[in-house]
């Protein structure tokens, strides 16, 4: 299987449990990889053969933007179901960044993997 990947996808969202991070977007940062076999794609050189990631990226920043989600976890879950779903990737690997929530960090997030049923 191909994989297409996506890095340093920066998006502002309402996302965390305390009131002060309820107030204001922060920025998250999305690296994914994607399964997907690009052996169509590659043959007929049509995008409607390819995964294609400018239409996937702004389906999740239309998405991320709009979500006002308390943990990370639960973002990153709802992310991997859009891309599977909506998108027919077989498998995504999706590490989800959230820069600067720690003091004296520069960043903490979760990394998830996710398969088609």
């Amino acid at each position: 299987m191909d994989t297409v990947f996506v890095r340093d996808l920066r998006i502002d969202t309402i996302i965390g449990i305390y009131d002060h991070e309820r107030a204001l977007k922060q920025t998250i940062v999305l690296d994914f990889d994607m399964s997907f076999d690009i052996t169509k794609a590659a043959a007929s050189e049509d995008i409607a053969d390819a995964l294609n990631y400018k239409t996937l990226t702004d389906t999740l920043r239309d998405f991320v933007e709009g979500s006002e989600f308390l943990l990370i976890e639960t973002l990153a879950e709802r992310i991997t179901s859009i891309i599977i779903d909506d998108f027919g990737v077989a498998k995504v690997k999706l590490t989800l960044h959230k820069p600067n929530a720690l003091s004296g960090t520069t960043d903490v997030g979760v990394i998830i993997e996710r398969t088609a049923k």
